[in-house]
């Protein structure tokens, strides 16, 4: 499975500076120089991490991680010139993973970059729920040692489940990271879908929050 970073950075130098070597360590980038831009990004793609300036035009990066935290849990690293206690607790208080102050040594960006990216399991070659393991690679999954016959959406969604363990995730969420923001569905695609996983599952771990989407639940 790529991985895709979204990196949010005014600065062109800095930002095809960081493109570059990330590019060149195997990540997919998409870049952008203002925040009204990863705003859109954001909602219209899947990433597996986040790096964030704060002084933007546009949308500032507090006000960014504030909007992607009511969608995901995406791991968010802030990279900025702004190094006071204040703007990191600001930061941290609004749940960014971690925050590296410019100027910085790309080496080290990318070892931080690394980290995250293991820590959150995009890295990792399974991922492990319980009884469940997923294997992104090869998009499988096992349940209890056996395997399950999954198609590539239902897939993508228990995955997008497990990266978000114990957090409810709405219709309209699921769509947006599973099919994408300009999918023209509606709850029933979920719905059906969430109903084939649950047949496919021997234990229900998926967790119905009525009026709201559903979340995962280890089993016992």
């Amino acid at each position: 499975m790529s991985i895709r970073i979204l990196l949010v950075e005014d600065d062109e130098h800095i930002c095809n500076t960081v493109k570059a070597f990330l590019s060149e360590a195997g990540y997919r980038v998409d870049a952008c120089l203002d925040g009204g831009e990863a705003h859109t990004k954001f909602y219209d793609n899947t990433y597996q991490l986040v790096i964030l300036d704060i002084l933007l035009p546009g949308m500032n990066g507090h006000e960014l991680l504030r909007e992607f935290r009511k969608i995901n849990k995406t791991p968010i690293l802030m990279m900025t010139a702004l190094s006071d206690d204040e703007n990191q607790i600001r930061a941290f208080d609004a749940e960014a993973d971690d925050y590296v102050t410019k100027p910085f040594k790309i080496q080290l960006l990318l070892k931080r970059v690394e980290a995250l990216l293991r820590r959150s399991g995009a890295l990792a070659k399974e991922v492990r729920w319980g009884k469940l393991t997923l294997l992104p690679e090869d998009f499988k999954a096992v349940y209890d040692n056996g395997e399950l016959s999954l198609t590539l959406k239902e897939f993508e969604i228990l995955m997008l489940l497990v990266q978000n363990r114990g957090r409810t995730l709405s219709h309209e969420i699921i769509l947006s990271r599973v099919w994408g923001y300009d999918f023209d569905g509606d709850g029933s695609t979920v719905h059906t879908h969430i109903k084939n996983l649950r047949a496919k599952l021997p234990e229900n771990i998926i967790k119905t929050v009525r009026g709201v989407g559903y979340r995962l639940e280890e089993s016992t």
